[in-house]
């Protein structure tokens, strides 16, 4: 093996334990990056000290694991195919089936990824499609007031028509976005059923703001809901 390919596959490998250990909130064992990227702890330990020496953010040590310091920033290094057919069907699902906001947000996002990107730019005109619903407008309804609302922890008053085109005003803790084949449904906790309810945006009338803010309060969050699924 040359020269050069072992400076090749190290360069690699160093990004490789980058991307590995960034956004990571608990610290990663030289065992785990050493399985991950078919290499030995001794290896780790070595990769691990030239990224220091170079700057990197890294803290820890070996037998307890290391992780990117809180507050530093570093941008993307390296995609590989499956990441980047990820980030694309997700970027062309936003656009099909988001508001004109999202659909806006998603190609600024591309630019920008576009920008770290070097040989793999041709990857992004990849045939990966993701199709909207006949009815776009109406499945995404309501969808900025809502996404801010949900970012902002405000609670909503909401008009909403049920299946059996049964009318009901509710005020709403909103809590997360799912969106499924032909519509998007609001997760919240409705006050006045006490209790978690879903609703499909293209069912909902008024929306508006109560002008409460609504805390974190156990067993009443998105995640708690999850967990009773």
């Amino acid at each position: 093996m040359s020269i050069f390919v072992r400076v090749r596959m190290r360069t690699t490998r160093l990004f490789s334990i980058l991307d590995h250990l960034r956004g990571r909130r608990t610290q990663v064992t030289a065992d785990a990056l050493a399985a991950d990227l078919n290499v030995s702890v001794r290896t780790i330990y070595r990769d691990i000290a030239t990224l220091q020496s170079m700057g990197a953010p890294i803290r820890g040590e070996g037998g307890i694991g290391y992780q990117i310091e809180a507050g530093y920033f570093l941008p993307p290094l390296h995609f590989d195919p499956d990441e980047l057919d990820a980030l694309l069907l997700g970027v062309r699902m936003v656009t099909a089936r988001g508001d004109d906001a999202l659909g806006q947000a998603a190609h600024r996002l591309l630019g920008k990824i576009e920008t770290v990107l070097s040989e793999d730019r041709q990857h992004l005109q990849q045939p990966l499609l993701a199709v909207g619903g006949e009815n776009k407008a109406d499945a995404a309804s309501g969808l900025s007031a809502i996404r801010a609302a949900i970012r902002h922890r405000n609670k909503l008053a909401v008009t909403y028509e049920d299946a059996h085109e049964s009318q009901s005003e509710r005020i709403l803790r909103p809590l997360g976005l799912t969106a499924f084949e032909t519509v998007w449904v609001l997760t919240g906790w409705c006050e006045l059923r006490h209790d978690f309810r879903n609703f499909r945006l293209d069912r909902l009338g008024k929306i508006s703001e109560t002008g409460d803010i609504f805390r974190k309060e156990k067993g009443k969050e998105f995640a708690d809901y999850l967990k009773s699924l």
